[in-house]
């Protein structure tokens, strides 16, 4: 079973490495990450540059695809190679999935219409214009399509994911060995919750610590 991570510059990198984290485990799988190059690549920080060990070519038929986010998507919307792969794969892929904005990748390429799926907070707006029916779920399964909401999520994703494919008790085991027990000191993970000077600060396109 391969499992392919695209990259792009700019990807946010916890959008990646998330389901990196808990989809590798899987029985036979083989994780690589891709890009339209092989080579470095650098995350939305600058600061942080994982390497794809192969190039979109390289990679025609993975079993699992895994588009993460990032600020840097927008542009990925109009770069045909990343979209042209990914509407090949697409139809071979057994499960075909993104984390945060990668599901604007996904509809931007026309593998979303008419299905329900789900983003970062910000970008469900955008995601129903792209013919795609919006949620603010955190995991969203729709035929062979997961999408993940906001950068966390994606660990979520994975492992829900992971217990569709081998079993509650894998993706328990996981789960565990991860020690994946969210506490968070704050409850303001999601614009329900979170301090409504904050949400009007990032809906007005605010950056952090502005």
């Amino acid at each position: 079973m391969q499992i392919a991570i695209a990259l792009y510059e700019r990807f946010t990198a916890l959008d990646a490495i998330g389901p990196y984290q808990t989809l590798s485990p899987l029985p036979g799988a083989e994780t690589v990450f891709v890009a339209e190059q092989a080579g470095p690549v650098h995350d939305d920080s600058g600061s942080l540059t994982l390497i794809a060990g192969k190039s979109f070519a390289e990679v025609p038929r993975p079993d699992i695809v895994v588009v993460p986010g990032g600020p840097g998507q927008s542009d990925q919307m109009e770069n045909e190679p990343l979209l042209g792969w990914l509407r090949a794969v697409d139809a071979t892929s057994t499960w075909t999935t993104s984390v945060c904005t990668g599901s604007l990748a996904l509809a931007a390429a026309g593998l979303l219409k008419g299905r329900r799926a789900t983003s970062h907070w910000l970008a469900l707006t955008e995601l129903d214009g792209l013919g795609v029916e919006s949620t603010g779920e955190r995991v969203v399964f729709d035929g062979k399509y997961v999408t993940a909401a906001g950068v966390s999520s994606g660990i979520d994703m994975g492992l829900a994911l992971a217990g569709r494919i081998a079993g509650d008790e894998h993706a328990q085991a996981v789960q565990l060995m991860t020690e994946y027990d969210p506490q968070p000191p704050y409850d303001a993970g999601s614009p329900e919750k979170a301090p409504a000077h904050l949400v009007a600060r990032f809906r007005e396109g605010s950056r952090f610590g502005q």
